[in-house]
């Protein structure tokens, strides 16, 4: 692996980033001159900016026909953003607060169209109609998701003065007559920009990367290249947490996840030249890793709606496991099978039990008291 070839994977990552922030700065800005209330525009604008850099990388790698690049960044983003986001932001904010909207409503879509998404490629291919269908979902969910906010508004919810709080400031009169038009549409400009160069850095990057390293592009899709476009979901949500704001952290994350599936995929299903394959490996193991990362969340976020710092360090050291795994299935190391015996037949069953003596104990207190 060359020099050149770190320095394309750095600055692809770093213009990732940058483009994302300044294309949610301009575009929430531009929203607010429209008179949108700060709800919608966090539920849309900001949420699903966040997601931009996996939306570049993917449709990028998905157009050059790099089917596991763009498969891999989303499967593994979303299992970053569950298990290292929210770990990193449980254990800064000292626990994460969920609200029962999460809990009843978002989360269970997650799981959803996880689902959804291993059954539409279990013929190991999503075709365009497939891509159309994930992207019809988005629509529906940020139609439905806006409806909801404006009722929860008009109600006095909560939800609308979380999101209040989070950008009212940043959106303020005062800080839109101090800032002109001009500057915000050259925001979203250079923001575009700097995203489709990024990607396009990071993803050649990401392939002589592959080469070099004897690994294949799924591998190093589902690790650096999903770690790298997950950044700005790590800097808004810890950020969020550290700053006590640590159900927005939450929010952000699995908003984030649901727009990779749905919007990601399937505009990558739409635009790529021919169906997108997808390889054994993510059909066997990293998608239904995803599955079980959503499918976790549910009982953990019902224990009396918050992801303890503890539970927080928990998903920390299971990120690591599944990318200790993945190297060591890359190499085909002779450890592999005994570290999937171990971890399979003991540390997960164990963990299992640990967590439902502890939901039980904590269940039953309040009765004793």
């Amino acid at each position: 692996m060359s020099l050149l070839t770190i320095v394309f994977f750095v600055a692809g990552i770093v213009a990732l980033v940058a483009g994302a922030e300044g294309l949610v700065r301009g575009a929430a800005r531009l929203a607010a001159r429209t008179g949108l209330s700060p709800i919608v525009i966090g539920l849309t604008v900001v949420a699903f900016g966040t997601s931009t850099p996996e939306l570049a990388v993917s449709m990028g790698a998905a157009i050059r026909d790099e089917a596991d690049i763009a498969i891999g960044n989303v499967v593994g983003s979303n299992i970053a953003n569950v298990l290292l986001v929210l770990g990193l932001s449980a254990v800064v904010g000292g626990g994460l607060v969920v609200a029962q909207r999460i809990v009843r409503i978002d989360v269970p879509i997650m799981i959803g169209i996880s689902v959804l998404l291993l059954l539409l490629a279990l013929d190991g291919e999503l075709v365009r109609w497939e891509g159309a269908l994930l992207f019809a979902g988005v629509v529906v969910y940020t139609v439905w998701t806006v409806r909801a906010a404006r009722r929860d508004h008009l109600a006095g919810g909560a939800v609308e003065e979380l999101v209040e709080a989070e950008y009212d400031e940043a959106l303020s009169e005062e800080k839109l007559r101090a800032s002109s038009p001009w500057a915000d549409i050259g925001f979203v400009a250079g923001g575009l920009v700097l995203l489709v160069a990024g990607a396009s850095a990071l993803v050649e990057a990401a392939t002589e990367t592959a080469t070099a390293l004897g690994v294949s592009e799924l591998v190093i899709g589902l690790t650096v290249v999903a770690v790298g476009t997950s950044l700005p979901e790590v800097a808004t949500s810890v950020i969020a947490a550290a700053r006590g704001q640590r159900d927005i952290a939450v929010g952000n994350v699995i908003g984030s996840n649901i727009f990779n599936i749905l919007a990601v995929l399937g505009l990558s299903g739409l635009l790529s030249p021919s169906s997108i394959p997808v390889a054994d490996g993510a059909l066997s193991i990293d998608i239904p890793v995803m599955i079980a990362v959503a499918v976790a969340c549910l009982p953990i976020f019902v224990n009396g709606f918050e992801l303890k710092r503890w539970e927080g360090i928990l998903f920390l050291v299971y990120y690591a496991a599944y990318v200790l795994w993945l190297v060591l299935d890359s190499v085909d190391h002779a450890a592999r099978d005994a570290y999937v015996v171990t971890v399979l037949g003991f540390v997960i069953p164990l963990t299992v039990i640990t967590f439902v003596v502890i939901a039980y104990r904590e269940r039953r207190t309040p009765k004793l008291a």
